[in-house]
This record gives C-alpha cells, structure tokens and sequence, in this order.
C-alpha cells in the first residue's frame, strides 16, 4: 500500500495474489484505529483529522446499521489489522478525501482476497465502508451523523447507543468494539478544537465541523464507558417559515417573530432541554440588518448567523494545572468593549444573565440570549436566582427592576410529550406593580386534544392585545402596519371548538 518509497509520492504497492499473507511493515506512528493508546490519540487525529477528510456522502438506508455478527466483528479485526501492517498513514494523509478512500478500499479488497474471507459483496460493502469510517472518520457513528433525521446521538458505553428521531428517543443496533475505541473516537472529536478528555480531564465539551454540539463524559466518572452525547444540527438550517409548515408557530405569530428581530427588541428565548431554542435563535437572527456588528458569546460555537460582520467568541475550560480557564461572564464582559451593535449569548446559566441584562440597558438594543425555564414567569425567577449566584447584594427590587429595564420580549419553547416542539408563548415584560414584574401574552398556545396517534392537537392564538408596548419601537423602525395587520389576522382567526 503506502509502503516506505523515501521521498516518492503516495503508490500502492498491491501484494501479489499468490502471497499467502499481507506483507508486513514498520509499526505507523500514530493509528487511528479502535485500540490505540490514548497518549497518541492527539497525534492520530492531527494526522488524518475528520474535519479535512469527507464522511461518506449518502445518507445511509435502514438496512446500513442493522445488526451485525460476531463473526463480522472478528473477520473486520483482522482485515483491519492486516490495513495498519500494510498501508503508510503518513502518506495516506496527503491524499484527498475521495483518493484515500478509494486507496483504502484497494488494499482491503486485495487482503479479503488473499485471505479468502468468505463473505457476500454486501457484506464485503460493508466492510469497506466501516474500515474506511475507522480510519478516516468518527467510526461507528458515521452511519448516524450522515442521516439529516436524527436529532441526537446518546451513546452510552461500546454497546448501546441510542437515537432521537422525531422526538422520540429509540434503540440502534450501532455498537463500538470496545470501551477504548469509544473513548478514541471521542478524544479525536474533541482534539479537534483544542481540547482533551482523558482520566484527568473526563468531562468535556467540544463541536463537530459543522456546529453540531458534543458533551464526552470519560471514565472513571462514567461507570459504564465512555458517555458521549451529540445534538446534531441539520444541514439546512431552519426558517421561520418552515417552523409555520411543522406548525411550531403560526403564520401570524412568526410575522410577529420577525418584527420583534427586526426592530430590536431585547429577546430571551426560554425552554426546556431540547425544545428548539438554539434553532429558535437561529431563526430569530435571520431578521438581523446585514449593516449590524453582531458578537456572540458561547460554551461551544454553534449559533450559524448569516451576516457578513459576526464576531464569534467561544469558552475555554481550565488546563491540566487548572489554569486559563475563560467563562461566559469573561466573553460578556469583554464584548462590550469591542463595539457590538448586539450581543447574543448562547445559553445563560450563571452570573454572565447580570452583564447581559446591563448591556441590553446600556445601548446593546436587539441582544438575545437563551435560557432554560418552563414558562415566561420561571424564565424572570431563575433571571433573578443566577444573579445572586453572582454575588451581587443588591436589594429584590433593585434585581428586578433591572430586569424590567433590559428584557422586552421572553419566547417560550417547549417540547411536548408526543415528540413535537411548540412556541408555546410570546410574551413581553411591561413593567413593575410593587415588587412584582408584570407581563403580558402577545400569543399563546392552547392544546386541544390529542389524535387517534397520540399526537397532540393544538392552536396558536391570539390573546386580543391590539398595541403591544414594543409598537413605538416597530413605529420608530416602520414596521407599524406589518404589526398591526398581524396582530389584526391573528384576532379574527376563528377558534376551533
């Protein structure tokens, strides 16, 4: 295959089909393959790194991750091994994607050949391909990260993984070799960004490539194996229009979406754990003028904005000494002083909520952040807790007047137990009696009932405020009449019985 040449370019050098066995060279330096020592795992995947070499490209039919033998398991050990004996990865690597998988899928078929493995031309497919994803790719999840349905990827230990399609969360049959292969697919992820997981360092948070969010949780904290935890983002990002079309809003709620981006109103998106509040924000920044500076801040880059001046700043957890560690409350503070028009954050689950709050009320107009809560009036309280976890000794009503100052609008995400997600409140901050913040719903989501399915029946609708108190804001940007037309259609929609 890749066999030593000196300074020649990559060739392979196919053992002759009358040699009763793949000749062997010099162990390769670093391997990426199930089994590796985790002290190389860095160097492996700084050699052949993911993100330069192409996943395969389809996604792939049902019957690509059905289950598979143990006599599949074996046969694939020893073709693999045969590979590394065989192939030279420090050539490999400077091949492209398509050139190194067709490099490997030579030699794999000359060692099934020489070694007279018995097996179907779908099952040899197979093999190729699950050797190719071992050396170029994440492994066993490629099959799964190629598929645009899946929302998350849970994998818990080498033997169960599971999925979440639609909303709900079922079993595959996808398994790991071993515990040490899962935990050399998870260090060449997260070594992708910088950072490490290993006995010393065992939780971490990275990215993929394309933004999808990755939390690893390594033994000896992860009793079972290695956790590892990826929310996938889909390749077409999602609009508004399309949240209309799967009914998560409707058509005269998303207009209203799309004044309140436009006119800079200050937004906190509040939700559950998987109700669609990174995808909500997504959405929301699509209304952003092309002329703003925009900084966002986050624990792993994700947020995808489409405006040409976007300034991204990302976390950094502490090193091996405990060192360098930079928060969010760093990043918040700091992109104040780098001149941004709006500041987005992430996800807020800590004192950083104080310097966001100051900086929505300090000429930041249009700032937007996340959250997780249950309902508009959770979001306000846990607004109010995170700051005393600041430390701040500023009086109750102090804090909330605060909060009434900076927050215009909270949108409420929720992921209902039928597997669909609803925008189930738009609902502004409009002011204080005494000490207690007062709101009101702009919209709000009503369930009806369910179906013969189980899927929850329900309807956005109106609650009759005809002038919101963000409309001399939509005034002052001319989007008055779009307002009120929709806030208008949105009275005379007719209420189911």
């Amino acid at each position: 295959m890749f066999g030593k040449r000196g300074n020649e370019g990559p060739k392979t050098t196919r053992p002759a089909a009358a040699e009763p066995a793949v000749p062997a060279r010099a162990p390769v330096a670093a391997v990426p393959e199930p089994g590796f020592s985790p002290s190389r795992s860095a160097a492996s995947s700084a050699l052949i790194p993911p993100s330069s070499v192409a996943p395969a490209a389809a996604a792939p039919e049902p019957e690509q991750v059905r289950e598979r033998s143990e006599s599949y398991y074996t046969t694939k050990a020893q073709v693999f091994a045969a590979l590394i004996d065989t192939i030279d990865l420090s050539q490999l690597a400077r091949l492209d994607a398509e050139s190194a998988r067709e490099e490997i899928r030579d030699i794999v078929n000359d060692i099934i050949a020489i070694k007279s493995f018995a097996m179907s031309i779908s099952e040899q497919e197979q093999l190729l391909a699950d050797i190719c994803n071992d050396v170029l790719g994440y492994g066993p999840l490629e099959p799964l990260l190629a598929r645009d349905d899946i929302a998350d990827i849970m994998v818990n230990g080498a033997r169960q993984t599971f999925i979440e399609v639609n909303g709900k969360v079922q079993s595959t049959n996808i398994r790991f070799r071993d515990n040490q292969q899962l935990l050399n697919i998870c260090q060449r992820i997260v070594s992708q960004v910088g950072r490490r997981v290993d006995e010393s360092s065992p939780i971490c948070d990275a990215r993929l490539p394309d933004g999808s969010r990755v939390n690893v949780i390594a033994p000896p904290l992860a009793i079972d194996g290695p956790a590892l935890t990826i929310r996938k983002f889909k390749r077409d990002k999602l609009t508004l229009d399309q949240l209309v079309r799967f009914g998560s809003i409707s058509p005269e709620g998303a207009a209203i979406l799309q004044i309140i981006g436009r006119v800079r109103c200050n937004v906190v998106i509040s939700g559950g754990t998987g109700s669609g509040k990174t995808t909500l924000l997504n959405c929301l920044t699509r209304y952003i003028d092309a002329d703003e500076r925009i900084v966002t801040c986050e624990d792993s880059a994700e947020l995808q904005l489409q405006q040409p001046h976007v300034v991204r700043l990302e976390t950094r957890p502490p090193n091996i000494e405990g060192e360098g560690e930079i928060t969010m409350r760093d990043l918040v503070k700091n992109c104040l002083r780098m001149r941004p028009e709006r500041i987005i954050v992430g996800e807020v689950r800590g004192p950083e909520v104080f310097d966001l709050l100051q900086a929505m009320n300090t000429g930041h107009d249009g700032s937007m952040g996340t959250i997780h809560a249950n309902s508009p009036r959770e979001c306000l309280n846990r607004m109010e807790s995170m700051i005393a976890m600041g430390g701040y000794s500023l009086p109750p009503r102090t804090v909330r007047e605060i909060i009434v100052g900076s927050v215009d609008v909270i949108i409420q995400a929720a992921r209902l137990r039928d597997g669909s997600r609803r925008i189930t409140h738009i609902t502004e901050v409009v002011g204080m009696e005494g000490d207690v913040i007062t709101t009101q719903d702009l919209f709000i989501y009503d369930i009806l009932g369910e179906d013969a399915g189980g899927k929850i029946i329900g309807q956005h609708r109106s609650t009759g405020i005809g002038r919101p108190a963000f409309w001399d804001r939509a005034r002052y940007f001319g989007e008055d009449q779009r307002l009120a037309a929709a806030l208008d259609a949105a009275a005379q929609e007719v209420t189911l019985p």
